[in-house]
């Protein structure tokens, strides 16, 4: 039996009352950006938001979840599948990264469907800079359906 990886989520201040069902499915059946978990059990040792922009809770939420034993923090699907996605992503990852020497990875849960195709039909993600930052959450087109 392989270690269990400690993780922590970071959600948007937007989803604040999200019941993190999603995210939860995702860890449980290794979907989304929890795909890179498929040989190793994982275990849960934060949740919380970024407290709203420009990401005041980052720096305190990031310190708790180490404490707690997270080698990895996550930063929910929701930032950025959100409208607009949070203008931030790459300030949080880079600082969680530096600060706390830890792996930081976009995104839980699969995108849903229908803000994949949103996002498609606005362009937002058409930038470069966005294909590393959704790699981890893209998925198939059925997938994409169960996550709406």
């Amino acid at each position: 039996m392989h270690a269990k990886t400690r993780i922590g989520i970071i959600i948007c201040d937007r989803y604040r009352c999200c019941a993190g069902g999603k995210c939860l499915r995702a860890m449980k059946n290794k979907e989304g950006a929890f795909s890179r978990y498929a040989d190793a059990g994982v275990e849960l040792v934060g949740l919380t938001t970024c407290a709203g922009c420009p990401g005041g809770n980052i720096e305190h939420a990031g310190e708790e979840m180490v404490k707690n034993g997270a080698s990895v923090i996550h930063l929910a699907t929701g930032m950025v599948v959100g409208y607009p996605p949070c203008p931030r992503i790459a300030t949080f990852k880079a600082y969680l990264e530096k600060r706390h020497e830890v792996d930081v990875i976009v995104g839980t849960h699969p995108i849903p469907k229908r803000y994949f195709d949103m996002h498609t039909r606005l362009g937002t993600w058409d930038a470069p800079v966005w294909q590393p930052l959704l790699a981890p959450t893209m998925a198939d087109e059925a997938t994409r359906a169960l996550y709406d």
